[in-house]
């Protein structure tokens, strides 16, 4: 979509300012345009260049969110004879002008909004036709198809911005990656030239705000298969690094990272601060926070991550940035100073006044939806052959394993509910006796300095004790700032509440 450039109210977006990077998630978009363009946008725009980078638009559920719908749409166009996938494409191009409809004013700008939706989907359907006449949608053309998604929230952001009185401007990523690539070699060395090619393209925008596409084109093997749905906040953070931005915000419908989950904790506390490492932990165990990935690649540039919430732009989040044991350097550009100082700097910028020594769990958390399995061997195969093929077959079959505790002939694993269980039992009950408990979860303390507390682990046992919650399993993190245990799912809320009280309520956030 060409960047209509109409009328606009000044906005203040000098190249001297430094930029920020801000990513939206598909809720947001489908919720809360007039917050983006007028309460978060704007104000951003008075003191810094601001890009931004745009999920798929949700729905009332995570099942009828656009990229769910248009995966339902490729696999009902290798249907002989369906022609579901045209009702689908066609229900969300109704979704989004009706969208449209409701927020933009100006006529010219929703009439060639309107048409640009029309167009994307109409190429689509086409797509999808082609796609049932061969029998065949590749790995890569799904990641086309998906793509769709970003397209066209991107393209309403960008109408709304203009709307606004914001001169913004698409940017479309299907082509940003110009060479060839091998798809066995996306390493590091791939990823630093992604961030400097969408930096590069992006950069073109001059004073107007770009609004880019967390798709990002056709990745060797394939953009689902290499990166998975995470794609969009990988693509922020990519383009973050490229810029040099002075931080990258994640826009969310929470105030930021909680010592625990609010709706289950009344007393659960916002932190104002939070390391990469307990992050990742507390993202892989149940909270949603952003893909251990992600964070990697624009905490090793020294960029600060911060969560915000889409509904209270006000709030001051919560900011992901590395321990000052971990900080080398920060570049004098980014008007932060180096190791223990840039931290502080970074916090009482944003009105915090925290110690960053502390010595106590950061946060609670709890994964439901658990399996627990436990297999104990025949004895028909040495020990590191039963440790082996047990790995195997749960690898053929899709089976992610969360928790381990294994001795020579004995192992227990909790595991999430995806993947083929079914078949992937009955391998393992070639190697031995296998039960399965299920309605099980996962209860995880995280902290940085854990490591160096004496006695936390048989605290937070004594205390489920206390409360008579059972613990069917205990693992401990090899980066030590994580203990996890399985219990009945049954008492999950309860413990999570009775650890939250005894180990975290009552001690400072930081």
């Amino acid at each position: 979509m060409t960047a209509m450039h109409l009328p606009v109210t000044p906005i203040t977006n000098n190249e001297k300012f430094p930029w920020i990077v801000q990513k939206f998630g598909g809720t947001s978009i489908g919720k809360y345009l007039e917050n983006i363009a007028n309460d978060i946008v704007k104000p951003y725009l008075e003191v810094r260049r601001v890009a931004l980078v745009c999920s798929a638009r949700s729905g009332e559920t995570k099942a009828k969110g656009t990229t769910n719908r248009l995966l339902e749409a490729s696999k009902e166009a290798l249907k002989k004879d369906s022609k579901n996938y045209v009702r689908i494409v066609d229900e969300i191009c109704q979704e989004h002008v009706k969208s449209s409809q409701s927020i933009i004013m100006n006529k010219e700008i929703l009439k060639e909004l309107e048409k640009q939706l029309i167009q994307d989907c109409l190429k689509l359907k086409n797509f999808l036709e082609a796609a049932q006449i061969i029998g065949e949608i590749t790995p890569r053309s799904q990641d086309s198809i998906i793509g769709v998604g970003e397209k066209l929230s991107c393209r309403i952001i960008t109408a709304v911005l203009q709307d606004k009185g914001i001169d913004a401007e698409f940017f479309n990523l299907d082509d940003v990656i110009d060479q060839r690539l091998d798809e066995n070699n996306l390493n590091q060395k791939f990823y630093d030239y992604l961030a400097k090619r969408i930096a590069d393209v992006v950069s073109k925008c001059g004073n107007r705000v770009p609004v880019i596409t967390g798709y990002f084109g056709q990745v060797p093997g394939s953009l689902l298969n290499n990166i998975g749905r995470g794609y969009t906040d990988l693509c922020s953070a990519l383009l973050a690094v490229g810029l040099g931005a002075k931080e990258l915000q994640v826009w969310k419908e929470v105030d930021g990272i909680f010592t625990a989950d609010p709706r289950k904790v009344s007393n659960a506390r916002l932190l104002p601060i939070i390391t990469p490492e307990e992050a990742s932990e507390l993202t892989y165990y149940g909270s949603e926070v952003i893909h251990p990935f992600t964070m990697e690649q624009v905490i090793r540039a020294n960029i600060p991550i911060r969560i915000k919430n889409v509904i209270n732009p006000s709030g001051k989040g919560t900011i992901i940035f590395s321990d000052i044991n971990e900080v080398i350097k920060v570049t004098s550009k980014k008007g932060l100073l180096s190791g223990s100082r840039c931290i502080s700097t970074l916090l009482h910028e944003n009105g915090y006044h925290v110690d960053m020594s502390r010595r106590h769990p950061t946060a609670v958390t709890i994964k439901n939806n658990i399996i627990v399995i436990n297999i104990h061997s025949n004895r028909k195969t040495m020990s590191h052959g039963f440790l082996a093929q047990i790995f195997i077959a749960l690898d053929t079959y899709g089976i992610i394993v969360d928790l381990i505790s294994t001795s020579e002939v004995h192992i227990s694993m909790a595991l999430g509910v995806e993947g083929d269980l079914e078949r992937a039992l009955k391998e393992l009950e070639k190697l031995g006796t296998v039960d399965v408990l299920k309605n099980m979860a996962i209860l995880s303390l995280v902290g940085k300095q854990m490591k160096s507390m004496v006695g936390i682990a048989g605290k937070m046992f004594s205390t489920l004790a206390a409360a008579n919650v059972n613990i069917e399993m205990i693992s401990q993190g090899a980066s030590e700032i994580n203990i996890s245990c399985v219990i009945d799912e049954y008492n999950a809320d309860k413990a999570l509440n009775i650890i939250h009280e005894h180990l975290i309520s009552n001690l400072p956030v930081l």
